[in-house]
């Protein structure tokens, strides 16, 4: 199952769902250029990591397409140069969930390995066919992994689970139906899960704006909550577990999530609560020893209202060390600790494929 919040248009363009104006109203976005899919990723219209990665390598085709219409991309290296001009651009929009320069990386790779095919006179056609075949696999790759997680993840709830979850991590993060928020609602659809807890989020409140909306598509039971709530909803005995997603985990299992997740799990340590991350594998950053290697992004002080002559600090995300992780599902099975031993086999297996 794909996700709703992306899609292809039939002239090539690729249409979004803008998440800045949810729930309010449903606006849809038309991308087809390198300039527009930027300014989506970086406010925010197209989010959750696994998504974004996904709407890089779609954007990136569908401006090819019209670089190949304008005659802009004529020779074999031409387009090499472009793509990879085009690609670190998109790269740099956010810094801190993987998906997106791994998709990047994969979008260049495939143009690489297929340079002979490209001709040498007007090339941009064949670069754009190339572009938009790779970035039908990874949203398809991407699908069939969060219907992968969520089997998984169900798996470890048990009959009568009150859940809590933090930020948004459904179908509006993802290519399909979701990686923490997958693993909920498979778990619901299979009779397991009774009430889901979601933190209101900051920033820009994507568990209220978000997660709550994808609870009532889903006709889920939840309730959301104010980020300091946790800790008393926690210690009333009102959830069993909880679980988030990541933006990226580093190769000993610390994992990069939006900003009060750690706290979270510190919170589920002292109630003696599982805590659970789930994520797919293009998440895993091996090139990243420790969550001390992960870069993280600061907004603005205007998203929470500081006024001027006030300084903010407003990280996105923060970094939960792998001892607070109970598990990471992912779309090669349940990894517990030692996470560098079973998420470098997690890995290998990904590449033996």
């Amino acid at each position: 199952m794909h996700t709703e919040a992306i899609g292809w248009r039939e002239n090539g363009a690729v249409w979004i769902l803008d998440q800045t104006r949810l729930p309010g109203e449903t606006v849809y976005l038309d991308i087809d250029s390198i300039e527009a899919a930027v300014e989506a990723i970086a406010m925010l219209r197209i989010r959750g990591a696994p998504l974004i990665g996904v709407g890089a390598a779609m954007s990136l085709a569908a401006a090819a397409k019209r670089a190949a219409e304008a005659r802009a991309v004529q020779t074999a290296s031409a387009a090499m140069e472009w793509v990879e001009s085009a690609a670190a651009r998109l790269a740099a929009a956010r810094p801190t969930a993987v998906n997106l320069g791994w998709a990047m990386t994969r979008m260049i790779r495939r143009v690489t390995v297929m340079r002979e095919q490209l001709p040498a006179h007007d090339a941009g056609s064949t670069l754009a066919r190339m572009l938009r075949e790779e970035a039908q696999r990874i949203w398809d790759e991407d699908a069939a992994m969060c219907g992968a997680i969520g089997r998984a993840g169900a798996a470890l709830i048990p009959p009568g689970t009150r859940a809590l979850t933090v930020c948004n991590t459904g179908m509006l993060a993802t290519g399909g139906i979701g990686t923490a928020f997958g693993v909920l609602r498979t778990a619901f659809e299979s009779g397991v899960l009774e009430h889901v807890y979601a933190c209101e989020t900051r920033p820009l409140r994507q568990g209220a704006r978000l997660t709550a909306w994808e609870l009532a598509r889903c006709d889920m039971p939840g309730t959301v909550i104010v980020d300091g709530a946790a800790a008393p909803v926690m210690a009333s005995g009102r959830v069993d577990v909880v679980i988030a997603g990541a933006d990226r985990i580093a190769a000993n299992g610390d994992s990069a999530n939006k900003v009060g997740t750690l706290g979270l799990a510190m919170l589920a340590r002292v109630h003696g609560l599982p805590f659970y991350i789930a994520a797919p594998t293009s998440t895993i950053d091996p090139r990243t020893a420790t969550g001390a290697g992960i870069p993280i992004e600061e907004r603005g002080a205007h998203e929470i209202g500081v006024p001027n002559g006030v300084s903010a600090f407003n990280p996105a995300f923060d970094v939960t060390p792998a001892g607070l992780i109970t598990a990471i599902i992912t779309d090669r099975g349940v990894l517990e600790p030692p996470y560098e031993r079973s998420i470098s086999e997690a890995l290998s297996a990904v590449a033996a494929r």
